[in-house]
């Protein structure tokens, strides 16, 4: 449950697209705070007007330590990470470990991105599924050596994908090195301005949740959501939202492209570029 602030937390000039003003914003996108610039401009880049409402924030995971130790050790056929937050856990924990070897595969090239960004000669992506979701990746993970598996993950992700490599014969050790967890508190006016937009951009399960803690079932109920891809998709029509829109694929241009059909339906009469 968040808590409401009388005086704005400062951001980023660069972050903060949605600038004083009487109207309201047409979207509100809800990741951690430093992670929605990327999405936010190429709304604006579209006349769309934005608001960044974080309702969410990234803390270490109960098996954060345990994860240098593991890469170390070597003692798995590949490891996989599932999110650009997992890679850059991920990241972490390798240079902690001195860079070992690793067989590396990630869900898609959102998280492949991160791995590429970091700019390290030694960690090739090895592997990613033809299609982003955990369904894919479970179902065409090559299964080579002794099929064993470090899973670095979130302490809120599902159990879907080891269950699926399992069932193909892998040996799966899952570290639970990060958690999702909503803010504490936010900006009262960004509050008030986020119940007026006709869409809700979601990025995962726990900011759907947190969206609906901060604001209730009542004001959510005409507002249009899009998701980033089908787990937080799930996760909002489980928790009785409507008019949910999200891609085939994860990633930056197919969730502005959700975030665009949210919004035409929404405001058919919108004019978007």
């Amino acid at each position: 449950m968040c808590t409401s602030e009388h005086r704005s937390i400062p951001l980023s000039l660069e972050a903060n697209v949605h600038e004083a003003s009487t109207e309201a914003p047409q979207v509100v996108v809800t990741r951690e705070r430093g992670k929605n610039v990327k999405l936010m401009k190429s709304l604006q880049q579209r006349g769309i007007s934005v608001l960044e409402l974080p309702l969410v924030e990234t803390a270490v995971g109960p098996d954060r330590s345990e994860l240098p130790d593991a890469l170390t050790a070597g003692d798995h056929d590949w490891v996989i990470v599932t999110s650009p937050e997992s890679a850059s856990v991920f990241l972490q924990g390798w240079r902690e470990a001195d860079k070992p070897q690793v067989r590396l595969a990630v869900v898609g090239s959102g998280t492949g991105v991160v791995i590429e960004a970091a700019g390290e000669a030694d960690l090739p992506v090895a592997f990613t599924p033809s299609k982003a979701n955990a369904e894919h990746l479970s179902a065409e993970l090559p299964l080579e050596g002794e099929g064993r598996v470090l899973y670095p993950a979130s302490a809120k992700a599902g159990a879907g994908l080891q269950e699926g490599l399992e069932a193909r014969g892998f040996s799966v050790r899952r570290l639970n090195t990060y958690n999702t967890v909503p803010v504490q508190s936010l900006p009262a006016a960004d509050v008030e301005a986020a119940k007026q937009a006709r869409v809700v951009a979601f990025a995962s399960p726990s900011a759907v949740k947190a969206w609906l803690a901060c604001v209730g079932d009542q004001e959510s109920a005409d507002v249009a959501i899009a998701c980033i891809g089908s787990t937080s998709a799930r996760a909002a029509e489980k928790l009785g939202l409507k008019r949910i829109y999200y891609p085939d694929s994860p990633g930056l241009e197919g969730f502005v492209v959700s975030i665009v059909e949210a919004l035409e339906a929404a405001e058919p009469s919108a004019a978007l570029a």
